[in-house]
């Protein structure tokens, strides 16, 4: 990394501070928590681990040094590998979660697709009137791959949620047809060779970094 894209060492004492008030804001959750699975705890979790995250990689930007921390990662949650030590094949599994923030820009673009080519969209209910979001999204996501999708959904009105890719290792490739009726229950992380994940929960925008917006001490 060159000089000039260095973070600067205000930004890694920032960083550093950040760990300290998510530290806090955790034990805090952990002393009232009121249950194995309070969603307080949850937050304050994920929010301690983004914290920790951002400052080991802006600590060895700066200075080539590292923590002790360690951020579960994917692969932390899947099994010891059991498939074969040379696949001959692999599956790739990909789920991309979107939510519809914007129906009205969703719809102007499935019509715009059926008013460019009306005919080639003759056995789809179109987005004309009376149809809804449910037609809509067949359209679009007919009409496109899932990568342009992703890579354009804020066009489509859609919102990024969750996303995860399995690289899925086999022995050699299914008989064709063979998984077609049920695509997704054969996933077995055992198999799984590499794992990839998208989550805002490790995004650095969502901790809330204002030190002063302490929990209210009602002892």
């Amino acid at each position: 990394m060159s000089d000039a894209a260095q973070p600067t060492a205000a930004e890694v004492r920032a960083a550093a501070d950040a760990v300290k008030t998510a530290l806090d804001r955790h034990l805090q959750a952990v002393e009232r928590r009121t249950g194995d699975d309070d969603p307080a705890v949850y937050d304050a979790f994920n929010a301690l681990a983004a914290a920790a995250e951002v400052y080991d990689e802006l600590l060895y930007d700066r200075y080539d040094e590292v923590t002790p921390f360690e951020i579960p990662s994917a692969e932390d949650s899947l099994p010891p590998y059991a498939g074969p030590e040379e696949p001959h094949a692999v599956s790739v599994l990909i789920r991309r979660d979107y939510a519809v923030a914007e129906p009205a820009r969703l719809l102007a673009q499935a019509q715009r697709l059926a008013d460019l080519d009306p005919d080639g969209h003759e056995g789809d209910a179109l987005p004309t009137a009376g149809a809804g979001v449910h037609a809509a999204l067949g359209v679009v996501f007919g009409e496109y791959e899932a990568d342009e999708i992703a890579s354009r959904h804020k066009e489509f009105g859609l919102e990024e949620g969750d996303s995860t890719l399995w690289v899925s290792a086999a022995e050699e490739l299914p008989a064709p047809g063979e998984w077609l009726g049920a695509p997704f229950d054969e996933a077995d992380p055992a198999m799984v060779v590499c794992r990839f994940d998208v989550s805002s929960v490790f995004d650095e925008d969502e901790l809330d970094e204002d030190a002063d917006d302490d929990v209210p001490d009602h002892s």
